[in-house]
């Protein structure tokens, strides 16, 4: 394959992706110490990490509108910048609440970033399905790297320490992304946010059921991965018996399933499909799920760990899904409208399964993600035995 420029946008996206997955991700193998050092409930951590995913799925709407007005490579520098930046932040928090409006701001910072880049993406490559498969590579990168390294340091010098950790991965890539990435047009550079929110527009999106349909897969499978990423180490530590260390590992092991995952669901979705691999995707996290229920048998725990990380891959054949449902006007602001949606109903699989794990124990708490993904897989059945054509 010859190098092109495209292919440098490409994988900078990716890095850029890598950095604000991996400032929030570092956060979740330290939920014990944090927990200990605030003296607070699994409840009140799952407030703070559902108030980061919240502000996550709010500014994607408004990052498309920024994007259409300033540029997408612009607002992905705020977004790679402002995480490192906040990240620090997070790391010198003294009290419980300064901690959580860090990790608000830390969340609201990232989520500028995937929906420009998934619309940058889509003006550059005709593939879309493979182009978004391997941007959404930076996550489970990130995955793969973050919770080792933030539980060995977290261990050895404790929490805030390894939160700092992504300033050493955010300022390089910046710097990368500023000086290898060419500026990019304004799409509309008079465009305000005020005239960006046009409420008849947004009911005409999401009215439709082209949009309708596959929103509400996307906000049952995203609650699912929301709550596997902020508790999937605290549940192996206090289900299982796992050391955090142990429990960091394995949740490495996950990210690694869940970027070959997404390589392959996005390049799935492109030849035979997008609701073909979203339904496979969705029925491996339901069974995976299960057998990390059982994984006190270390061939379920395995079991569980691989097909877990496929169904949370979703995301590559879903996107590009909502993608072929929008016009090219529309993939800016409308694209970064529905992310919104489905990311901040998602967000609140934090705050759900930390309050479910403190009512009713980790059993009833991860059992109600495979219940998600369970009807996530049975409304893509019958949506294509019934042909209803949503």
């Amino acid at each position: 394959m010859n190098w092109r420029y495209r292919h440098t946008v490409l994988v900078l996206c990716m890095l850029a992706f890598f950095v604000t997955y991996f400032a929030r991700l570092a956060i979740s193998p330290l939920v014990p110490f944090i927990v200990d050092d605030f003296a607070i409930s699994n409840t009140l951590i799952g407030v703070a990490l559902t108030g980061m995913w919240l502000a996550y799925g709010v500014a994607q709407f408004p990052s498309g509108i920024l994007a259409d007005r300033y540029g997408e490579k612009t607002i992905i520098l705020v977004a790679v910048g402002g995480t490192t930046v906040m990240s620090v932040l997070l790391a010198l928090a003294p009290l419980y609440v300064v901690f959580a409006l860090a990790a608000i701001a830390l969340g609201g910072v990232a989520g500028l970033h995937y929906a420009v880049a998934t619309t940058l993406l889509s003006k550059t490559f005709d593939n879309l399905g493979t182009a978004v498969g391997f941007h959404s590579l930076g996550g489970p990168l990130a995955g793969l790297v973050a919770p080792g390294m933030a539980a060995w340091v977290g261990v050895r010098f404790g929490w805030r320490p390894a939160v700092v950790l992504t300033v050493a991965v955010g300022l390089p890539i910046f710097v990368l992304f500023l000086v290898w990435i060419r500026p990019t047009e304004p799409a509309r550079p008079d465009i305000s946010l005020r005239e960006g929110v046009d409420r008849d527009a947004i009911r005409t999106v999401l009215s439709r059921s082209t949009i309708a349909f596959p929103l509400l897969i996307a906000i049952a499978g995203t609650y699912a991965v929301q709550g596997l990423l902020s508790f999937f180490p605290a549940f192996l530590v206090a289900f299982h018996g796992y050391t955090p260390t142990t429990a960091g590992i394995a949740f490495s092991a996950f990210f690694v399933l869940r970027a070959g995952g997404q390589v392959a669901l996005g390049r799935a979705s492109d030849a035979y499909g997008r609701d073909l691999s979203l339904a496979v995707s969705m029925l491996a996290g339901a069974s995976g799920i299960v057998l990390v229920l059982l994984g006190a048998w270390l061939p379920a725990m395995i079991a569980g760990i691989v097909l877990t990380g496929i169904g949370s891959s979703f995301f590559s054949a879903l996107d590009p899904r909502f993608m072929d449902a929008l016009s090219d006007a529309e993939r800016g602001t409308a694209f970064g409208l529905v992310r919104t949606v489905y990311t901040v109903f998602g967000a609140t699989g934090s705050f759900g399964v930390g309050l479910t794990a403190d009512l009713f124990g980790w059993g009833v708490a991860f059992g109600t993600l495979s219940g998600l993904f369970s009807c996530a897989t049975l409304g893509l059945v019958v949506n294509y035995v019934l042909g209803l054509g949503y």
